[in-house]
């Protein structure tokens, strides 16, 4: 049976927004529950705002919960002690949307690769440069790239650059968080190729971000949906694509653009029931019983492995 790396548990976590009082608060993640296999690419989808990259900067402890718990190898992210955080930080690590702002301009690449090591490990000098030149060879560059600064690279070459970066600790899990999105078509298929040979390579788990659902179908296994910070449905790449049961699933999976397709119908309308109530996605919804979804639905197992936040199915 293959074990759970991640666990997500019952996850909230809220902003004030910025220039507004502390009592005002944006709930970007309300009450999110899922785990991660290890060795599994896992999706989140959604439209931006829906609470993606706020959900993967609390796994990785760049923001900490409102409530609920993150556990990693069973262990509470939030309750480790110097030593635990200092294995985790190399356990699991992050790539970027842009990778010209997440690489330092100022630096070389060997001293961007090389600083990880520096903080969190005991390799000697020889070793650390061994394994620099062997992680950015296996993300496609040469080693002579080393001496280069960030802006002396196109924008694939950069984000195999941030790639090499969150690999040369040797982690467990990276999350990538719109690795592909800033990037043109034909090299957004090199990065999503190269994250799945590098998969295999490492025996990585990998946490994939993205809004477009085309990519996710590729390179996940399975799929969780966010909408408004909550997550609406869970399931295999099969389960998502070609059984969707939410109707907020239906509706990004026919957002997504075909030659000679009509235009998905979405009602604009709001049906009138009380606000803050119920299922979130009540405005947009085309199968709405306003009498029904006034209740707040729960995510509910209909498979193995397929769940369902909609009130259709309670």
């Amino acid at each position: 049976m293959v074990e759970n790396i991640i666990e997500v548990c019952n996850l909230s976590v809220n902003y004030t927004p910025a220039g507004k009082s502390s009592g005002e608060i944006v709930r970007a993640v309300k009450n999110v529950s899922f785990d991660i296999k290890k060795g599994e690419v896992f999706a989140i989808a959604g439209e931006s705002g829906c609470g993606k990259s706020t959900l993967a900067k609390s796994i990785i402890r760049l923001l900490k919960p409102a409530s609920g718990q993150i556990l990693f190898k069973g262990k509470d992210i939030n309750k480790l002690n110097n030593k635990e955080k200092k294995e985790f930080t190399k356990s699991i690590q992050m790539v970027f949307q842009n990778p010209y702002h997440s690489l330092n301009p100022k630096m070389k690449i060997y001293d961007t690769l090389i600083e990880p090591l520096d903080i969190n490990t005991e390799l000697t000098k020889t070793e650390k440069q061994e394994r620099v030149e062997k992680v950015i060879e296996d993300v496609g560059l040469s080693s002579s790239a080393l001496e280069n600064y960030p802006h002396e690279f196109s924008g694939g070459q950069r984000q195999r650059i941030a790639i090499a970066r969150a690999l040369v600790s040797m982690p467990e899990v990276i999350i990538a968080d719109e690795p592909v999105s800033a990037l043109d078509a034909s090299i957004q298929a090199q990065i999503l190729n190269l994250l799945n040979s590098l998969k295999h390579k490492y025996d990585l788990t990998i946490i994939f971000i993205s809004h477009d659902l085309r990519v996710i179908r590729y390179l996940s296994d399975r799929v969780g949906v966010m909408y408004l910070g909550e997550l609406e449905e869970l399931g295999t790449v099969k389960d998502i694509f070609d059984n969707p049961k939410h109707p907020y699933t239906g509706t990004l999976l026919d957002s997504i653009p075909y030659i000679g397709k009509a235009k998905p119908a979405v009602s604009d309308k709001e049906p009138e029931i009380i606000k803050n109530m119920g299922c979130a996605f009540i405005p947009r919804c085309t199968k709405c019983i306003s009498e029904k979804c006034i209740k707040n639905p729960v995510l509910k197992r209909i498979s193995n492995t397929h769940s369902v936040r909609c009130i259709l199915y309670d």
